[in-house]
């Protein structure tokens, strides 16, 4: 055993990290029949919520990272046919994600594996459990940023 071992099992921040990590490792799994990665069916899901199409910058800010993210996700699921970059109509400089066909037909899918793992975490744990897990968390990710923040 490594000496900072005691640590970390008693650190709220490398205890999210692992867990996050491993959570993310095992819904890619899940939706590796899909073809996708879990932030690609993300950004899926929520270009097929929009309806109308959403700005890259959107989708950065919503899912807290950078452009740069959203993009080369952008171009993943370009490349697999599901999305198209379009000119916004009321802004000829910005763009707008829109989905192809196949893009709905994949986010229909997607959307319902997110919907049913949610409903099984909420019977296997419960709501009020999550719900207080989330608020928890919330406390910790706020108290990380003041901690960030200078004086």
């Amino acid at each position: 055993m490594m000496r900072i071992e005691p640590f970390l099992r008693q650190s709220p921040v490398f205890q999210v990290s692992r867990a996050a990590r491993r959570m993310e490792a095992a819904l890619n799994a899940v939706l590796r029949e899909e073809e996708l990665t879990f932030f690609e069916s993300l950004v899926l899901a929520a270009v097929f919520f929009e309806k109308k199409g959403v700005k890259p910058s959107a989708l950065a800010e919503t899912f807290q990272t950078t452009r740069g993210n959203v993009s080369h996700c952008v171009s993943s699921l370009e490349a697999k046919g599901l999305v198209r970059r379009r000119i916004d109509a009321d802004d000829a400089r910005a763009l707008q994600i829109v989905l192809l066909p196949a893009g709905r037909r994949r986010a229909v899918r997607v959307a319902g594996i997110l919907d049913r793992m949610q409903r099984q975490f909420e019977e296997t744990v419960g709501a009020a459990k999550l719900e207080g897990m989330l608020r928890q968390l919330g406390e910790v990710e706020e108290l990380c940023s003041r901690l960030a923040s200078p004086s």
